[in-house]
């Protein structure tokens, strides 16, 4: 390449070969002729004329930049330069700017000026920055170009997969706090909480004449546990597993469940309707009113109150053994299942004897409450005396 100048040999002789040190002498007294602010006026032909030495000294005194912006200003004016007058860019970057940057780099900790931009201890460093304004990409491995390609292609891929998720993943049903519609169903009864039938058929197994079933608390941690198990989205339960032989745990366990409803049983549009039906002085008429505001219940809140006054009405029938007459139920459960979502005192006050009333009500007629008689246009049962 006759018409390049310097040409490649020069090039690198100049920079590896240690004339710098040895022309340093003679070139003193020209070089304080100038500062760094005098590279931008110098045209390519005075560099031609009179040497890249010369004019690498222009720069600074010793061949090194003094900071990060003599730096910068250097490798631009030699990037302009070079193009005006047809130089390859590449050939600039490679030979030149690589042995620029690494001699900065060697004094750069003891004597560069400390950036005073707020993004220094973060920034791209000299090279990037430079390549960034230049547009020119620094030079690869193939092992990186690889390992690019595969980078870019995965995080195209990214925001595809996760969308696939999020539409496929269907969580777990819980358990406890949430709507009865939400819960996990038992198999036989589509309508009725996987955890309500569990818990009534171990009751119904071994505790029908334990003696305070319901009334005796269960230990806090055991039923705390079987609760976070069950919220985890369990499809079936063990009931062979220990937490689940203590009757005072699962007792507790059905009565925590219905507590935590968000949509009390009797549900909090009705509640209301409950408690005046409840105190209609006639008999007849308190009782038919009661009977069809059950009815009007949705599907999931009549099927679970149906299959839960069944399970209580089994045991007060008997209650010889448990002590558990339909009056005592009433007591455990009536604050339990006849409330609204956001209980105040003077409700829980004024209230109460209703919400005993009414449950007990309820567990000495379930049958006239509960039958199907009348859906099958068969001849129903006389009105029981409440």
């Amino acid at each position: 390449m006759p018409s390049r100048v310097p040409s490649l040999r020069m090039l690198r002789s100049f920079f590896t070969d240690g004339s710098l040190d040895s022309l340093g002498t003679s070139e003193d007294a020209r070089s304080k002729r100038h500062s760094t602010s005098d590279l931008s006026d110098v045209p390519f032909s005075a560099v031609r004329k009179e040497g890249w030495l010369h004019c690498k000294q222009i720069l600074t005194k010793k061949g090194k930049a003094e900071d990060r912006e003599d730096m910068l200003a250097w490798i631009k004016v030699i990037r302009e330069n070079s193009k005006a007058e047809g130089e390859d860019p590449g050939f600039a970057s490679q030979a030149l700017i690589n042995k620029k940057l690494n001699d900065y780099r060697k004094v750069s900790p003891a004597g560069a000026k400390p950036d005073s931009s707020p993004k220094g201890s973060r920034g791209l460093g000299i090279r990037a920055e430079f390549l960034k304004q230049t547009g020119t990409s620094a030079p690869r491995s193939p092992r990186q170009d690889a390992a690019v390609t595969k980078d870019e292609s995965s995080t195209q891929k990214a925001p595809w997969g996760i969308n696939i998720m999020k539409k496929n993943k269907k969580s777990a049903p819980r358990a406890f706090g949430v709507r009865l519609e939400d819960c996990q169903p038992a198999p036989d009864n589509k309508n009725v909480p996987l955890i309500v039938e569990a818990c009534c058929k171990v009751v119904e197994d071994r505790g029908l004449e334990y003696m305070g079933i319901y009334r005796v608390p269960g230990n806090n941690a055991v039923v705390s546990s079987l609760q976070e198990q069950l919220n985890k989205g369990a499809t079936e339960i063990n009931l062979q597993d220990e937490r689940w032989q203590d009757l005072n745990v699962i007792s507790s366990l059905l009565k925590s469940f219905f507590r935590k409803l968000p949509e009390p049983l009797f549900t909090d549009d009705k509640y209301n309707d409950f408690i005046e039906a409840n105190r209609i002085e006639d008999a007849s008429e308190r009782m038919r009113t009661l009977r069809k505001l059950i009815r009007d219940l949705p599907g999931h809140y009549y099927e679970t109150l149906k299959f839960l006054v069944g399970h209580l009405k089994t045991i007060a029938d008997h209650s010889e053994k448990n002590k558990m007459e339909p009056r005592n139920l009433a007591l455990v459960f009536g604050p339990t299942l006849v409330r609204t979502s956001e209980d105040n005192m003077t409700d829980m006050v004024t209230h109460m004897p209703d919400r005993y009333k009414i449950v007990e009500t309820l567990i000495q007629h379930s049958d006239w409450f509960f039958s199907d008689k009348e859906d099958k246009g068969e001849k129903v049962s006389p009105i029981p005396l409440g």
